[in-house]
């Protein structure tokens, strides 16, 4: 099975519930989650995720057969890791056309 796009894709934002009430107000979408540090907004073919943090952009989800294996690889064909935190998980990939993504399994 070749790798595949999944449905979240997560932004960053100073104050979450700020950037929130944009997509509420000015789009109708409604707020399905709320934390402190994360806000999601699920639709019926997309999920939004807006966390706090500073910008990077719009981060995609590519799900693949490893984690392990994309990292290495990826890297070795000129991608940057953004941020890697095995333990959330989290491994956030920019590659060389400036698209970042998020490696799930």
């Amino acid at each position: 099975m070749s790798n595949t796009f999944g449905t979240d894709i997560l932004i960053q934002a100073k104050d979450p519930m700020k950037a929130a009430s944009f997509y509420v107000k000015e789009l109708g979408f409604e707020i399905t989650e709320e934390t402190p540090n994360m806000i999601s907004i699920h639709g019926k073919n997309i999920n939004l995720f807006i966390e706090r943090g500073p910008a990077l952009g719009p981060v995609l989800e590519v799900t693949v057969a490893s984690v392990k294996k994309a990292k290495a690889s990826l890297t070795k064909k000129g991608c940057k890791i953004v941020k890697d935190q095995p333990d959330f998980p989290r491994c956030y990939v920019k590659d060389p056309n400036g698209l970042i993504y998020n490696l799930t399994e």
